[in-house]
């Protein structure tokens, strides 16, 4: 009696508009399925790519991630985030090749996609939970939205002509009231993103921690916030209000925030399952990716020299 391997699934998810884009998917679809891999696409990426079911290749509308061991994402951190809540449900973890400009959550280049190919066929890789959140949207004691982010849940103001007046919380206290464009919720993963921009700390991804940043606060006491994994952040639109604001979760799915709305957030219950290739330290990412100066840098020749080496 002959036993038979199980089918190793691969779904491909790509940035289909630029030619670039679209020529390393077909090369990456090309090597998967020389390696006798299956491939899964979206029949409208497919489309794009100019690609048709068979041999190897499945097309689907919905249920993408089923089945799947991995998604290879091609594009940029956006490209990333697509694929993140279209696989959120099932929690397969993503493999980021940047076909962008940052790439912060990507773990390959463009020139890297034969080694990167080589590792997936091989299984030479590792996998990184990353922390997310769950946000809920209240309005009295009503739960009206419930949501989540891998970046951040942005509470802003929806009319650029006015402020937003709020109250911001943690652990079901009151911290501040104050006017202001919005407030950003973040994870350490989104910290170099929107969090980044308005202001933030970074903070290295193995950290867990909550972050909660205003963003042009008309207050004293506006300062970026870290508090524990553990904790509840609380964003209240005031009835006061002349207008409402809006709910933004990775800049993805907006949620409208009548006066009086109350939006939680808490570390999510499911994390974000990322691929690693290599164990490049986050400090290496954050000079590669912001070109960062480090000329003049002695670390090593000073632990040499403590070592006692003339090296």
């Amino acid at each position: 009696m002959t036993s038979t391997r199980p089918t190793r699934r691969i779904l491909v998810l790509a940035h289909t508009g630029r030619d670039e884009a679209r020529g390393i998917a077909r090369q990456v679809v090309d090597a998967l399925r020389q390696h006798g891999l299956s491939v899964r696409l979206l029949a409208d990426e497919a489309a794009d790519l100019g690609l048709a079911e068979g041999d190897g290749l499945e097309l689907v509308d919905t249920d993408a991630d089923r089945d799947c061991e991995l998604v290879i994402v091609l594009g940029g951190d956006g490209t990333i985030l697509r694929a993140a809540e279209l696989t959120h449900d099932s929690g397969i973890p993503l493999l980021g090749v940047n076909l962008g400009h940052v790439g912060f959550l990507a773990e390959a280049e463009s020139e890297d996609v034969d080694s990167m190919i080589d590792a997936v066929v091989s299984r030479r890789y590792t996998i990184e939970e990353r922390l997310s959140l769950d946000v809920m949207v209240y309005r009295g004691k009503e739960l009206v939205k419930a949501t989540w982010a891998l970046n951040e849940a942005s509470v802003e103001k929806a009319a650029r002509e006015r402020m937003l007046q709020v109250v911001i919380g943690v652990d079901g206290r009151p911290l501040s009231r104050f006017g202001c464009d919005g407030v950003v919720c973040a994870t350490p993963t989104g910290s170099t993103a929107y969090n980044f921009s308005a202001g933030g700390p970074v903070v290295w991804p193995s950290v867990e921690a909550l972050l909660m940043v205003p963003i042009s606060a008309h207050a004293l006491f506006a300062r970026p916030l870290v508090v524990a994994p553990t904790s509840v952040l609380a964003v209240e639109v005031l009835e006061d209000n002349d207008g409402s604001g809006v709910l933004w979760c990775d800049g993805r799915r907006p949620v409208d925030l009548p006066p009086g709305a109350h939006i939680e957030v808490r570390r999510g219950r499911s994390p974000v399952r990322l691929i690693r290739l290599h164990q490049a330290p986050f400090t290496d990412r954050l000079v590669a990716k912001f070109d960062l100066p480090v000329e003049g840098w002695r670390g090593a020749q000073q632990r040499r020299r403590r070592n006692g080496s003339s090296a």
